[in-house]
């Protein structure tokens, strides 16, 4: 919850921000009408809300993810091919979304394992690269420990030279002037320790 409740400081008022599948589906449940944002969900719903707390895709709307979600005061629904206009044509100001890795050149990979039975890319594609900021929320390394933050992603890219922040559990780090930079250490995270478990290089500024 420490990533979600990070990424949330990086939404303002009024903006329109879509939540990946994951990891950033947390942070739906920490917004409130007060803060003013209007989540957007591919799958067409404009003003999506926190999971209920009782009820399921009978009872409410799901989103993109299939998870019932509740709709703020004010939320409007709409087709895929507007809800996919809105994105192409630039009007989602964040995309906060899940990864496998992201390299140095600010790459994204975050939808299939080759080999393995992962679903496919869906309109992630889309997002990454029609958002007006897209920011990564993922764990700082695999299970095994194998860096996800990495000098060059190896799996199938989502997009290219996207990615504006990447928060892990341990780190948050900002591509400033195109340079990977670590600007905050997460709580419980110690500097050596994220030295150590980073693959790619990168500049300190915290």
């Amino acid at each position: 919850m420490h990533m979600a409740r990070r990424a949330l400081q990086e939404l303002r008022r009024g903006d329109v921000v879509n939540l990946g599948i994951g990891i950033p589906t947390l942070v739906a449940d920490l917004i409130t009408p007060e803060h003013g944002v209007n989540l957007h969900t591919e799958n067409g719903m404009l003003g999506v809300g926190p999971a209920p707390e009782q009820g399921g895709a009978l009872d409410y709307p799901v989103n993109a993810g299939k998870i019932p979600v509740t709709a703020l005061p004010g939320a409007s629904y709409f087709d895929s091919a507007d809800s996919f206009g809105m994105i192409r044509g630039g009007h989602v100001d964040v995309a906060v979304m899940g990864g496998l890795q992201v390299d140095s050149q600010a790459n994204l990979a975050n939808w299939a394992v080759p080999g393995k039975p992962l679903l496919g890319v869906g309109g992630a594609m889309d997002l990454a690269s029609g958002a007006r900021r897209l920011i990564v929320l993922m764990t700082h390394t695999d299970p095994d420990g194998t860096p996800k933050v990495v000098p060059e992603c190896t799996l199938p890219l989502t997009s290219r030279g996207a990615v504006s922040m990447i928060i892990t559990d341990r780190a948050v780090f900002e591509f400033r002037d195109g340079t990977l930079t670590l600007t905050e250490l997460m709580p419980g995270a110690t500097l050596d320790e994220v030295r150590a478990s980073t693959g790619a290089a990168f500049t300190e500024a915290l």
